[in-house]
């Protein structure tokens, strides 16, 4: 039974990676969760610089998942290399790097800075706000996100994966346009935006108003939008978006994901990841698949 899949000429032990920002970069989980059974960890976002992140309260329960406002809070690239590649090169899995920035700038400065460590891919945050575009995401227009892609593949020494944002009107629109612009891979989806107002207090249960869903609630979304964009470029797409169980993971799998990601489920139950991979292997066993890769877009 095989559970290898490959991404950018990139093999994956097994399809199961955590979605960035959820997992700090492993350092938090691993008296929990053996890293060494995952296909990749992928980090929390980082920037040049280190980001203080958005005010509290930031983060707030809902039905069916949770709003988070954290902004990015990171320490920055320099502390991320001296830290953290080193703490996740003692294990056996992929490293990929989730990278933001606020300019375009921003971003090529870490893709700089880590074009000669010892990392597998890089994930480029596009939901981060552009500044010079009035805060507007540079995942929610097609030119700015062929732009940003453009420029950094100039500059990345690893294969890059655009992490798409589902906030716009067509996103095979958005997957097409980072696929013309280079890049191997795509990652979906990212938070979908949400409010809850306190209505005893008639607040804002976050001080920055509105957050990013995600959680179980959202994976519908998530499975429609993941089938769309691996149908509309030739280049592999990453499934995330409410994986709570190893048959939410099949699910993006037959609907097209080369690999998937856990991310808000690992708040819940931080064996989840592991949990996951052992269910792929058992469906795997009960239908006599033989190669995963035989499953991906398999739906009929």
């Amino acid at each position: 039974m095989n559970t290898q899949v490959t991404i950018a000429g990139v093999t994956l032990k097994n399809p199961v990676m955590t979605g960035s920002g959820t997992f700090g970069s492993g350092m938090e989980y691993g008296e929990f969760v053996d890293l060494n059974r995952l296909g990749a960890v992928v980090t929390k976002g980082v920037a040049n610089v280190p980001w203080p992140g958005n005010p509290t309260p930031r983060v707030a329960e809902v039905y069916g998942g949770m709003l988070n406002a954290i902004g990015l809070q990171n320490p920055g690239i320099e502390v991320f290399c001296e830290r953290d590649i080193p703490f996740l090169k003692q294990y056996d899995t992929k490293i990929i790097v989730n990278v933001c920035g606020k300019s375009v700038e921003d971003y090529l400065e870490v893709v700089d800075r880590l074009a000669h460590e010892d990392v597998a891919m890089l994930e480029i945050n596009v939901s981060c706000p552009n500044v010079k575009e009035g805060a507007i995401a540079f995942g929610q227009k097609a030119d700015a996100l062929y732009n940003i892609t453009s420029e950094i593949k100039k500059h990345a020494k690893q294969p890059i994966i655009m992490k798409l944002s589902p906030n716009v009107t067509d996103i095979t629109e958005m997957a097409k346009a980072a696929e013309a612009a280079g890049a191997d891979a795509l990652s979906l989806i990212n938070t979908l935006t949400g409010m809850k107002i306190d209505i005893h207090r008639r607040k804002f249960a976050l001080a920055n108003k509105t957050g990013g869903m995600s959680g179980p609630a959202i994976k519908p979304v998530a499975v429609r939008m993941v089938y769309q964009a691996s149908h509309a470029v030739k280049i592999p797409v990453i499934g995330m978006g409410g994986i709570a169980t190893a048959e939410d993971a099949i699910e993006f799998i037959l609907a097209g994901a080369t690999a998937v990601s856990v991310g808000a489920m690992n708040f819940v139950n931080p064996y989840t990841t592991v949990e996951v991979v052992e269910g792929i292997e058992r469906y795997m066993q009960q239908y006599g698949v033989e190669n995963l890769t035989d499953l991906i877009g398999a739906v009929e």
